[in-house]
């Protein structure tokens, strides 16, 4: 996979395509891998480097330069139409989260929002939240991403947070953070007291400071744990902790810092689980901190797309 993506650099050189061959020529497994390479991109929509190998034939392809040409320009259109697939999935749930939103904030960006009644909420990295307050009630809807609240004390009128429509919270004046991924929806309390309330299990809950409750959302699954009140949106000065969670799951919260697509090419990789620290500045090096202790690798296989796989 490292040859795969290194001869579809546009920096490719002729000495590659010479070190290449001697490998490529140098055993049976060599050939086997290049073909299992070549596969994995043809399940992903991909077709194999131009002038070289293909996945069921040892022989190098010699083409002619119209040819070359067109191979050239069918790895564009392949490459375009994996990247509109991404723009279809990514933008369309993006549209209507953003038509339902009254703040949101774009990749890497941190935005404070200070609220009618003097709460404020630090709105992580691609999120967006919707607000809805009345003479008897705040209501937050937390839509996509993550925020940390700190809620002005007002008994006369609760204040309520509903992350993805699965987990209600109620406080009166207190502080915590709430984080909705795909996989998961959780709660971390800094200082105060909350009601939690899970839709999927009916399940009702006192939180104190310290407590992280995570709602796997594939299963309805509820767990709670302690965390340092000092890690508590750590996020909020560029840092990324978590504790012994998937690694599918920190690629969630580093893809909100992060310009490029990243997909996990192994589900294997991907459940494995993490504890750690990491540089939300530079989410490339985040990456790397996060799969190595696995063996596994970044692959950049362009400035929009991002690799993760144990070869």
């Amino acid at each position: 996979m490292d040859w795969f993506l290194r001869l579809r650099e546009p920096s490719r050189s002729n000495n590659d395509d010479h070190d290449f061959s001697i490998w490529f020529n140098r055993s049976a497994d060599h050939q086997q891998a290049w073909s299992k390479a070549c596969h994995a991109w043809e399940v992903m929509g991909e077709i194999s480097p131009i002038n070289l190998p293909n996945r069921n034939s040892p022989g190098t392809m010699r083409v002619s330069p119209s040819r070359q040409h067109g191979r050239h320009r069918a790895v564009g259109i392949g490459l375009g139409a994996i990247a509109a697939c991404l723009i279809v999935m990514t933008v369309a749930p993006s549209f209507l989260t953003q038509y339902q939103a009254d703040f949101t904030t774009a990749t890497a960006e941190i935005r404070r929002v200070t609220l009618a009644d003097g709460s404020t909420i630090d709105l992580g990295a691609s999120s967006a939240i919707a607000v809805d307050f009345s003479p008897i009630g705040r209501h937050v809807r937390l839509l996509s991403g993550e925020a940390f609240f700190d809620v002005r004390p007002d008994a006369t009128r609760p204040f309520t947070v509903n992350a993805g429509g699965e987990l209600d919270i109620t406080v009166v004046g207190t502080a915590f953070d709430v984080n909705l991924t795909p996989q998961r929806a959780s709660v971390q309390l800094a200082h105060g007291v909350i009601d939690l309330s899970s839709f999927a299990t009916g399940t009702r809950m006192e939180l104190k400071p310290g407590d992280f409750v995570s709602l796997d959302r594939s299963n309805g699954q509820l767990s709670r744990t302690s965390v340092s009140i000092d890690a508590i949106a750590a996020w909020r000065d560029g840092k990324l902790f978590v504790q012994d969670v998937p690694i599918s799951t920190v690629v969630a919260e580093l893809q909100r810092y992060h310009a490029s697509w990243i997909t996990i090419a192994s589900g294997e990789l991907g459940a494995r689980r993490i504890t750690g620290l990491y540089d939300l500045s530079d989410p490339d090096r985040a990456l790397d901190a996060l799969v190595s202790p696995y063996g596994a690798k970044v692959h950049h296989v362009s400035p929009y797309l991002r690799v993760l796989s144990f070869f």
